[in-house]
């Protein structure tokens, strides 16, 4: 087993900027994932771990052996280097390298016959792209595709955020034309979460496939959703405001589609 105890290691400078640069990591294709549920649902979902760091103050070799019995390259590290790499506050002691996935969109491929598809437009915040995510893995929905994203799904804090659901969600990425194309081709029924031209969402059927679509909080859906929608939806408010996080709305959504059909 290596051991690594200085920050000025060639390696662990290369793994801080996989931790902080999303080029870095659309370029080598690596990941750092951060703590014991995490990394337990990337080996879970099939994600190919290349190497596990560990701090021994903090988690134990035991332990490790307890989490994977997997040849899985391992180096312990002193409290210098792991702080170096921690994304978190609190930590656990321990942290993985893998790789990543191919998410576009001509290779989402559905095990049902009527999918339920939960589609969000250039979501801005990675927190509420965790929130989403763990919407997705509650409601157990056939994919998530995020439309012209705006940072790739391995940043930290949408792990952190995810708590690991990043890894048990079927995800997918393309430009809005590109998936509106791929849901027209499969026969999937498009409702936009919209105020224009809208009726309440719990006036249609979702058991049918069905892909929801939600925007952000600040600008909502572009026109060409609109244009392609089967009937646009909205959910009734009774405060002074005419939006709610975009997390909070998906939920909604997607639990009635799944009331519907019988989930619940």
């Amino acid at each position: 087993m290596k051991e690594i105890t200085s920050i000025q290691n060639s390696y662990i400078k290369q793994l801080t900027h996989l931790k902080d640069k999303s080029r870095e990591r659309r370029k080598t294709g690596l990941f750092l994932i951060e703590g014991v549920r995490e990394i337990s649902l990337a080996l879970k979902g099939d994600y190919e771990v290349e190497t596990i760091i560990f701090y021994p103050d903090l988690f134990s070799v035991e332990q490790l052996n307890e989490l994977t019995n997997q040849q899985i390259n391992r180096i312990e590290v002193s409290k210098e280097v792991y702080q170096k790499l921690a994304y978190r506050e609190t930590t656990e002691g321990i942290l993985a390298v893998a790789k990543s996935k191919n998410h576009d969109i001509t290779n989402l491929k559905f095990k049902t016959k009527h999918p339920l598809v939960l589609v969000a437009e250039a979501p801005e915040k990675p927190g509420n792209i965790g929130a989403i995510l763990r919407t997705a893995d509650a409601a157990h929905v056939d994919a998530v595709i995020i439309a012209n994203p705006k940072t790739d799904f391995y940043n930290p804090n949408i792990i952190r955020s995810s708590v690991g659901c990043v890894f048990t969600n079927q995800m997918a990425t393309g430009s809005t034309s590109e998936i509106i194309d791929f849901l027209k081709e499969k026969n999937i029924n498009i409702y936009c979460a919209a105020l224009q031209a809208s009726v309440n969402y719990d006036t249609q059927d979702f058991n049918k496939s069905t892909a929801i679509i939600v925007g952000t909080e600040a600008t909502g859906l572009s026109n060409e959703w609109l244009k392609s929608s089967t009937q646009n939806i909205i959910i009734p408010m009774q405060g002074e405001i005419d939006s709610m996080n975009v997390s909070v709305a998906a939920g909604i959504l997607i639990f009635e589609a799944k009331r519907q059909r019988g989930f619940l």
